[in-house]
């Protein structure tokens, strides 16, 4: 085998990966030695002779697992991003051993003894307040573990959670498998009634890519939601509604259900044995919300207002469909279309006449003036750094006094190698007890491509997502704290979504627009008038929006307030639980079970969906108080959402975070204004 990359001296600028000469036969190789490494080193902490000290204890842990760390985080980036059998074969593999050796250090009773020992000291131990959190947070975690538990209780969480992690990857390979398995190729022109140019400019981009005569929808959501929008086929918007709603429960070797089962019934025995009623009370012990009962109370205070506007929604599209001359019954594949017809008609826009404004390049643009006007960052273009796929883009990350604090990659466009959605993630966090460690920050989307030589247009919610992604982004670029256990995004899920679901509201403002929407052809700015009613219409079918998210939180919450004993056939319990909620049949839930990577995918979100919705308590209140203040870049503001929101990772308790920020906490009213579901508050005119 050629020389490993991963055991030579790396001579990359800012000392990026050498993605051109890793391959995946050098992964085994680098994770066995990363993990011999790690287990020398967790050995040694646990069995150092002197009393615990933070330094030779916490710290020590801290500055451990550097390699396994490296090697994960390249890892985990080709294999969402640009992966490949071999990847995938290697994913298999390596999750459940991840798993394992994580677990044997949590519960690694001598380590514990020694983090215990510390946390009942903490009081007097002469720690900084960030020393203090970094402690907390290790006590949390392997009481979570299960550190305190008998020998046989241990060996048996160890086995749910080396099968759960297989479960997980197992999982997400299917639905990769079943979106590169389906596309709708389109040949007759009968087939493209109702399509745009724009779109039909995309299509054909996609049916070459695939090798492919005419055009093509993919599963990829920006291709498959606009032909649902578009598509004047009833057929043939039914078939792609079908496809994608049914990725993972498909029958056969990609189906998702028994893995559902499975995983629900597992979740659960490890909650009881660490002590918890359900899965859900366990995960919610560790996050703002604290009970399932407080995630409830907020979920069903949407819901009401959501499901009856979006009710009211849908008589009004059965009496377009009706006037139209249709003798059907509206179905979920003709909601999106017919919700634009009712667009255009309620609030005189149409979506074509958008998008020509909505480019990738101004989009990109206007992400990043929003960060020069609220945090004084700059960014530069970097042709010299290596990259996974041509497609990325990289730029240099400059604070307002001028010196570096990062890299930050933009991976937009969909492909047959990537996974649908859009994610933030880390190359390298940044931290400084190594030294001065700047981040390499990455944000992926799923944006279909325009053809060659021709720019790729975003629909407003594409444009939207792209904002949404790089506040991930910023909450990594921006860390500035000692501790990686604490860096950047490592913080409460229902706090990690505030910096991102804050920044989309910058997009909806008349500033931004006016000076980044501007003509892909003619370089003219959006008309006044059409701004005006763009943004008019920004809750325009936000019932539907809403029912479809919330149904999402009740399902995976039910799920995962299941006991251990019970046994769960997904689509019947899927069914039940939208029933109790009386879910209008004419919307499906935006995630259905079977691909519902945000809680079976690794479960980061399992019994945490709600978070969105939680965070969103938190973000229309954050953006109000700029608003009060008469302009949408007040520095003073900004300045505190910098200081303990960007940049303080988890180095506080997210409501103290929040409070430092805000001066105190809010209440679900900002939200419920927010969605148009409550009348505006009385602000200052912003900027």
């Amino acid at each position: 085998m050629p020389e490993n990359p991963f055991f030579a001296a790396w001579t990359t600028p800012d000392g990026v990966p050498p993605f051109d000469r890793i391959k995946p036969e050098h992964f085994r190789q680098a994770y066995d030695h990363a993990l011999a490494e790690h287990e020398t080193e967790i050995s040694a902490i646990a069995a150092d002779p002197r009393p615990p000290s933070f330094d030779n204890t916490i710290a020590a842990m801290e500055g451990s697992g550097r390699a396994l760390t490296r090697v994960d985080n390249i890892f985990h980036v080709l294999a969402g991003a640009h992966s490949n059998e071999a990847l995938l074969e290697i994913e298999r593999d390596v999750a459940p051993q991840i798993a394992r050796h994580r677990n044997t250090i949590h519960t690694n009773e001598a380590l514990f003894r020694r983090i215990d020992a510390l946390f009942k000291d903490i009081a007097t131990l002469a720690l900084t307040a960030e020393q203090k959190r970094v402690l907390e947070r290790y006590h949390i975690t392997f009481r979570r573990a299960g550190a305190g538990l008998d020998p046989v209780a241990k060996k048996r969480l160890a086995e749910i959670i080396e099968r759960l992690a297989a479960l997980g990857t197992a999982f997400s390979q299917n639905v990769l498998a079943d979106e590169q398995a389906f596309v709708l190729s389109l040949r007759d022109k009968a087939e493209l009634a109702g399509l745009p140019d724009f779109m039909r400019e995309v299509m054909k981009s996609e049916a070459a890519e695939r090798g492919l005569d005419g055009y093509a929808v993919t599963l990829s959501r920006s291709s498959v939601e606009p032909f649902l929008q578009f598509s004047a086929r009833r057929d043939l918007r039914e078939k792609a509604f079908r496809a994608f709603i049914t990725r993972g429960d498909n029958g056969g070797p990609t189906d998702n259900k028994a893995i559902i089962a499975e995983t629900v019934r597992l979740r659960a025995e490890r909650a009881r044995l660490l002590g918890f009623a359900d899965f859900a009370h366990y995960r919610l012990d560790d996050a703002m919300a604290k009970t399932p009962d407080a995630v409830r109370d907020l979920l069903d205070a949407v819901w009401l207002h959501a499901r009856e506007r979006a009710l009211r929604d849908r008589d009004d599209l059965q009496a377009l469909l009706a006037e139209e001359g249709g003798n059907f019954k509206l179905a979920p594949w003709d909601w999106r279309y017919y919700a634009e017809k009712l667009r255009q008609r309620r609030c005189d826009l149409d979506e074509a006449a958008i998008k020509p404004y909505l480019s990738l390049e101004r989009m990109i643009e206007a992400v990043f003036y929003t960060a020069q006007r609220l945090f004084g960052l700059t960014f530069r273009p970097r042709g010299d750094v290596p990259v996974w796929h041509p497609d990325v883009r990289v730029w240099e990350v400059r604070g307002s006094d001028g010196k570096p604090i990062g890299l930050f990659f933009g991976d937009y466009f969909a492909r047959p190698s990537k996974r649908s959605g859009a994610w933030m993630t880390s190359l390298r966090d940044q931290e400084k007890l190594a030294g001065d460690i700047h981040p390499l920050i990455v944000n992926v989307c799923n944006f279909a491509k325009a053809a060659e030589g021709e720019p790729t247009l975003l629909s407003f919610d594409d444009a939207r997502t792209l904002f949404h992604e790089f506040g991930h982004g910023l909450h990594g670029l921006l860390s500035n704290v000692t501790y990686p256990e604490i860096s950047g995004t490592n913080v409460a899920t229902d706090f990690v979504e505030l910096p991102s679901q804050l920044y989309e509201h910058w997009l909806e403002q008349p500033d931004i627009l006016r000076r980044f929407a501007l003509h892909y052809q003619t370089g003219e700015a959006m008309p006044e008038d059409l701004l005006q009613r763009l943004i008019a219409a920004r809750n325009f079918n936000r019932g539907f929006a809403t029912v479809e998210y919330v149904a999402c939180a009740y399902v995976d919450l039910d799920f995962h307030s299941l006991p251990p004993a019970d046994e769960v056939e997904s689509t019947s319990f899927e069914a039940t639980a939208l029933s109790r909620i009386a879910m209008p049949e004419e919307i499906v839930m935006r995630h259905r079970p079977p691909h519902f990577a945000h809680i079976f995918s690794g479960g980061g979100y399992a019994a945490g969906y709600y978070s969105y919705m939680w965070s969103e308590v938190l973000d229309a209140d954050a953006f109000e108080a700029f608003e009060e203040t008469g302009d949408i870049f007040d520095p003073a503001t900004a300045k505190r959402l910098h200081d303990f929101v960007y940049a303080a990772g988890g180095a506080r308790d997210p409501a103290e975070a929040y409070k430092a920020f805000r001066g105190r906490l809010p209440s679900a009213d900002a939200l419920l204004r927010k969605r148009g579901f409550a009348e505006p508050a009385n602000t200052a005119s912003a900027a």
